[in-house]
């Protein structure tokens, strides 16, 4: 019952999630999650994925979905802040420069992916997502799954494929 039609709060901010990806058609996959925290629950609103496309692809799905930085907040991972090499930008810096507000989550060392999803697990029933723009999303969620060294009978964290991107977003 916690997939439906999910309005925005027209009140709150919308958080902007991101799984950073690169640039080339080889590069990981770029994902974007908007969200808002209503009350006690959170509202999943639109999922965004690409692959190989340059920062203003990315900007321009954000206008196009009125997801302006008067609104919006962009969270990054750690790795949001570092700098190509060649080009001397980063994520932040491109998303700061066309008005947006960034949160960069820390590094947070050995095991975070795991403690990340235990906590995906313990918010997951506060959590609602809009049937006609998520469903990209639902689906990476259902198929992330651990790499298991299988010799060894032992997990080895989250399996890197299709769906982690939009998962270690979320």
């Amino acid at each position: 019952g916690r997939i439906c039609k999910v309005p925005e709060a027209p009140l709150f901010t919308i958080r902007i999630n991101c799984d950073i990806g690169g640039t080339g058609k080889r590069a990981d996959a770029f994902t974007m999650q908007a969200d808002q925290f209503v009350g006690k629950a959170i509202h999943v609103l639109n999922y965004y994925e690409s692959v190989g496309q340059p920062i203003g692809h990315h900007l321009d799905w954000l206008r196009r979905n009125g997801y302006t930085p008067a609104r919006c907040v962009i969270v990054l991972p750690h790795d949001g802040d570092t700098q190509d090499k060649v080009y001397d930008v980063s994520y932040r810096s491109g998303f700061e420069a066309a008005g947006y507000d960034v949160e960069t989550v820390p590094n947070q060392g050995t095991g975070a992916a795991m403690m990340r999803i235990e906590a995906g697990r313990r918010w997951f029933p506060r959590i609602w997502f809009n049937e006609a723009t998520t469903g990209p999303l639902r689906e990476a969620l259902g198929w992330y799954h651990e790499k298991k060294d299988e010799q060894r009978n032992i997990g080895l964290g989250p399996d890197h494929d299709w769906s982690s991107h939009g998962s270690d977003g979320f």
